[in-house]
């Protein structure tokens, strides 16, 4: 910023040029190289609406702008959604997955999107658009989008499955992945809508390792039969129950299959469950506890003992 034009309509003028001499995958580590040039836009540039999302259009397809775009969402609502529903229409895929990623409410390592996760309906009509992408790397984002919506308005996403469902095999594997956080809540109106009932389902001899040390793994089994004469779609989970601080629980949901189960059909299912230091959770000595999720019902926790 020392050696640009004080001037950030001028200072615009020559990332535009800059940029037009850049090209895609030129360097080792793909767009990373040019990450200063979304956070030059969005230091600098927020109260020039214009200039700064045009550069934005031509710097994402170098590098994404999903973080510089957020600031402009909340100083501009409006005119950046506009903004964003053009592109979503864009040719180039990485603009396309612009308008999605950067409005997303919950955005990992960005600043939140308050209103939008209040109330995400302005931002539906990018998804709308973009919901048969022809780009996997545009449609993860708008299953990614749609998830963040589940955990602030899950109604909202319910709503949207119950729209789409149906219209084509990859849309509906684009809602399987947004609905993957109430799954794991067991949400009843997202298992109604896949058809997961737990009603003819049994979990029995669960069987564990009763004392882990660090570093090693939780080895378990059980057995899963369906008692009904129909075959049964079976959604398979367990629970890890680690311990917090002041005797508290932190539960978290880990999948293992998706199948069907023929009637009368018993299977037996072995896991394993490394419990290792990780840099996003600390793990404390003492009790643990483990369960199994079938269909979003979940068995009673059996303990085990973790030792350093």
């Amino acid at each position: 910023h020392r050696y640009m034009p004080a001037s950030f309509p001028a200072a615009a003028k020559l990332l535009d040029q800059l940029v037009a001499r850049l090209q895609p995958g030129a360097l080792p580590g793909g767009g990373l190289p040019w990450m200063f040039l979304p956070d030059y836009v969005e230091q600098y540039g927020i109260e020039h609406f214009g200039e700064s999302v045009a550069l934005f259009e031509k710097i994402t397809q170098l590098v994404s702008c999903e973080f510089a775009v957020r600031p402009f969402l909340i100083r501009h609502t409006d005119a950046m959604i506009q903004q964003m529903i053009r592109w979503s229409k864009h040719p180039n895929h990485h603009v396309r997955r612009l308008a999605s990623e950067g409005s997303r409410p919950r955005l990992p390592w960005a600043i939140a999107l308050p209103a939008f996760k209040k109330d995400p309906r302005p931002a539906l009509p990018i998804l709308e658009n973009l919901k048969r992408d022809p780009s996997d790397y545009v449609r993860r984002s708008v299953a990614n989008h749609l998830n963040d919506i589940a955990k602030d308005n899950p109604q909202i996403l319910i709503e949207i499955v119950r729209a789409w469902k149906g219209e084509d095999p990859q849309t509906d594997a684009l809602l399987k992945h947004a609905s993957r956080t109430l799954l794991k809540q067991g949400d009843p109106a997202i298992l109604e809508l896949y058809g997961l009932n737990a009603r003819h389902l049994e979990v029995s001899a669960i069987k564990h390792k009763r004392k882990v040390k660090m570093g090693e793994t939780l080895d378990f089994s059980f057995r899963l039969a369906n008692t009904h004469k129909k075959p049964v779609t079976v959604r398979i989970e367990y629970a890890m129950y680690f311990l917090r601080q002041k005797d508290k629980f932190g539960r978290k949901v880990f999948k293992i299959s998706e199948r069907s189960l023929s009637g009368g059909e018993t299977i037996e299912i072995r896991r394993r469950h490394a419990i290792r230091p990780i840099t996003t959770r600390v793990y404390y000595p003492g009790e643990q506890r483990l369960s199994i999720i079938v269909n979003g019902r979940e068995s009673e926790p059996v303990s085990f003992i973790l030792n350093y």
